[in-house]
């Protein structure tokens, strides 16, 4: 076997990075899964308000933060990579997934079953969209390094082309002002969006206990994606966070991490 096989086979064996919250206790841990251009970081607070009960693990997803690069980025590979992260710690979690990480969690529950015991799916259903995230790729590779000492010389070249403050935040939190680029692997990203946006061809159900927590300003989870979703999660519940939009969790915090307290403790 030559080496440049056994380092990719090293390279794909690598574990997400993980940021862990607290201490096991009686209840199951929580597995915590970003979406796309999101990271660990971006869920401390309701990670860290959630580990009063439970241990919290948080996730860097492939191709985010301080994970590791690959050139694919669909789900099947995503779910495979939450899947390893809960067997290293015990086989079993409840999870809770954003967007890009609420359709790796689907995914996860629909191939590796057996690790949920509830499932959270923070505002994204099981379907293919039309938008694209793509602008969002171009605005960050615009950003001029050589003209970025501080996070907000880099917000302040997002501002300029149009993007909105709050996700200028969001997105400065994955870069490395140091070294002058984004802990995001933005061309597998572009070259995958088609896998991102989309959702895998399944056969088969979920039946555990599952929570689609939308915001109602969102349009993300539609009424009819309900019969979709109920499909393949049967024992699927609907609920909405007011004045939130698809950002809930960064927009409501202390509602979302109320919500999602409820369906866990339930």
């Amino acid at each position: 076997m030559g080496l440049a096989v056994l380092l990719r086979d090293a390279y794909h064996l690598a574990m997400l990075n993980t940021i862990l919250h607290g201490d096991p206790t009686e209840h199951p841990p929580l597995l915590i899964a970003h979406g796309l251009y999101g990271s660990a970081r971006n869920w401390g607070v309701i990670a860290r308000r959630l580990s009063d009960e439970r241990q919290v693990i948080a996730v860097d997803m492939r191709n985010h933060a301080y994970s590791f690069w690959d050139d694919q980025n669909g789900y099947p590979q995503l779910a495979q990579d939450l899947a390893e992260v809960i067997n290293s710690i015990g086989g079993t979690a409840d999870v809770v997934g954003h967007s890009m990480g609420g359709k790796a969690a689907m995914i996860l529950a629909l191939n590796h079953g057996h690790l949920i015991n509830k499932l959270v799916v923070a505002d994204i259903a099981p379907v293919t969209y039309s938008h694209t995230q793509i602008k969002y790729i171009d605005a960050m590779r615009a950003v001029d390094m050589s003209r970025v000492a501080r996070r907000s010389d880099a917000s302040a070249q997002l501002a300029a082309q149009g993007v909105e403050p709050e996700l200028q935040s969001f997105f400065t939190q994955s870069l490395d002002v140091e070294n002058g680029k984004w802990r995001l692997n933005l061309d597998v990203l572009a070259s995958e969006m088609p896998k991102i946006i989309g959702f895998p061809d399944i056969s088969g159900n979920w039946a555990g206990p599952t929570l689609f927590l939308s915001g109602a300003a969102s349009d993300y989870v539609r009424p009819e994606h309900r019969n979709i979703i109920r499909a393949l999660f049967p024992a699927a519940r609907f609920a909405k966070i007011p004045g939130a939009g698809h950002w809930l969790h960064a927009e409501k915090p202390r509602e979302f991490e109320a919500a999602v307290r409820a369906f866990l403790n339930a």
